[in-house]
């Protein structure tokens, strides 16, 4: 199984849940965050905006599906064709094990 953390941009998070939802993945974990990328925040006239708000979204699927979700999120999140800056990251990582709290049940 792998985790993939998708940090978009809050105007874009509606199109990638809708996406991901198209493409049979309605369990998504989505939480409001804050932060800066490379180019260290953005300045509007004399206003420097250190911080600015994303959408971090979370999918956890099987490795096989891996690519497919990548696919989704990836043309969802980005601005344009051709994509911006501060259009965000995805990020992935492998998943040990899996417990369903209310059954204590580990999943395989």
């Amino acid at each position: 199984m792998k985790m993939i953390r998708a940090v978009v941009r809050p105007e874009k998070s509606g199109e990638v849940l809708e996406a991901l939802m198209e493409a049979g993945y309605p369990a998504v974990t989505k939480i409001s965050v804050f932060g800066r990328g490379k180019q260290r925040g953005l300045k509007v006239g004399e206003i420097h905006y250190d911080e600015l708000p994303k959408e971090l979204l979370l999918v956890v699927v099987p490795d096989s599906e891996q690519q497919f979700v990548l696919d989704a999120v990836l043309k969802s999140a980005r601005t344009g064709s051709a994509g911006a800056f501060g259009d965000g990251k995805i990020f992935v990582s492998p998943v040990e094990e899996i417990y369903t709290i209310s059954s204590g049940i580990k999943e395989t």
